[in-house]
């Protein structure tokens, strides 16, 4: 076969022979380029997953009423919705927190303003929306003291408020690139049941201690500081335990489910918009973003593998079979609340779907829609707050008795 080929090419042209070897270097220029850029790419989706994100602006300013005390917005799917959110700025005003829509076009969104701006106030015109509505633990209003969790990185920052008898505690766990704050929405929801809430931070979320890569593994490694914090609370008398995580703090809250030597302390999981299988998530997030599968698959195999962690900068391999919850439904043995919306638009619900199908004895699902990602409770509070007290009441966790239905 070589042979008649060498005798095809000796028996052809120069010019032709010329001609084909070009296009072949041509072709393998191309493919190596190619195949750069994918890698390029690839290491650059990675680089992003495990690397603390900083907050940008996702919506601008257009006009500031003080007098009529409102503020007009660029229109997107968040600055759209129902409800009462907040709004990172810089200028005169770090955050201001905002009302319900009082008109709105094809462009912009006019919403109440709930925080009072002056008339000398100035706002720069670059904002970031936010659901997480109270950015300080004073605002609520409520007694508390601030804590600190020692874990295997050092001392990891925590609010406690103390209610009830002190013997259930709900540790709140916040998502990817926030922070404590976002948790402070449920705190007074968890007071009036009676419930001692303890608010933590976590290894490389800016509040917490940096761990030596400085990088995030998707809960691999920071449910140890959660599972801290539960051994604190139960020197501190908890007897029952409930964890709520939002976001990467579901699946933060899961490992500690699944993993801590306190389990048979653990009461039950609230999830809020959880990540309960970081491949899917990870995929929809690039179909988003339109990355082609191909960067996305490579990006996710890059990081699961303990030779590219140099490139990645990962820490150590992320596991994603370990992460994934669906896999391991099996093992779960806490029940289970879900509150996810199908219009999230950050994290799909579809894993949270397919739990609450892999497990009907211990998860139960309560789907939203409009809301999105994490901002359940600013969408609609009521709602939210009932589904969370009537899990808390069939599972013998309020201190304080549900109304009956009439």
């Amino acid at each position: 076969m070589v042979a008649s080929r060498r005798a095809a090419m000796s028996g052809a042209s120069p010019s032709l022979v010329a001609g084909i070897r070009a296009a072949l270097t041509v072709i393998s220029v191309a493919l190596a380029g190619v195949l750069s850029a994918l890698a390029v790419a690839s290491v650059h989706m990675a680089r992003r997953v495990v690397t603390p994100a900083v907050r940008l602006p996702d919506t601008r300013i257009l006009s500031l009423d003080t007098a009529a005390q409102t503020i007009t917005l660029t229109r997107t799917p968040d600055t759209e919705l129902p409800g009462r959110y907040g709004l990172f700025t810089s200028g005169t005003s770090n955050y201001v927190k905002l009302g319900s829509v009082l008109s709105e076009d094809e462009t912009s969104v006019k919403r109440k303003l709930l925080t009072h701006i002056g008339s000398d106030s100035r706002l720069s015109p670059d904002a970031a929306f936010s659901g997480w509505y109270f950015d300080r633990p004073d605002e609520l209003h409520l007694p508390y003291t601030p804590e600190l969790i020692g874990s295997a990185v050092g001392p990891c920052p925590a609010w406690l408020f103390p209610a009830g008898e002190g013997e259930v505690w709900v540790i709140q766990v916040h998502g990817r690139g926030t922070s404590r704050a976002e948790c402070l929405r449920a705190v007074p929801l968890f007071h009036q049941a009676g419930i001692t809430s303890l608010v933590v931070s976590y290894r490389n979320d800016g509040e917490a201690p940096r761990s030596r890569a400085g990088t995030y593994t998707l809960g691999a490694t920071e449910w140890r500081d959660v599972d801290a914090a539960v051994g604190f609370a139960r020197r501190r008398g908890a007897k029952r335990i409930i964890l709520m995580g939002w976001s990467m703090g579901g699946a933060i809250s899961l490992q500690v489910s699944l993993n801590s030597a306190h389990r048979d302390a653990i009461a039950g999981l609230i999830l809020e918009s959880p990540v309960v299988d970081w491949r899917l998530v990870l995929e929809y997030q690039a179909r988003m973003m339109k990355v082609p599968p191909t960067v996305s698959g490579l990006a996710i195999g890059a990081l699961k593998s303990e030779w590219a962690t140099p490139i990645t900068r990962a820490g150590s391999a992320i596991p994603f079979d370990r992460l994934d919850v669906v896999a391991r439904a099996g093992e779960l043995r806490h029940p289970i609340l879900i509150l996810h919306s199908d219009d999230d638009g950050f994290v799909p619900s579809d894993a949270s779907h397919d739990l609450v199908t892999a497990r009907p004895d211990i998860v139960e699902l309560e789907v939203f829609e409009v809301a999105r990602h994490t901002k359940l409770w600013n969408y609609d509070q009521e709602r939210w707050s009932a589904r969370i007290r009537t899990w808390l009441s069939a599972h013998d966790l309020s201190a304080v008795t549900t109304p009956a239905e009439d």
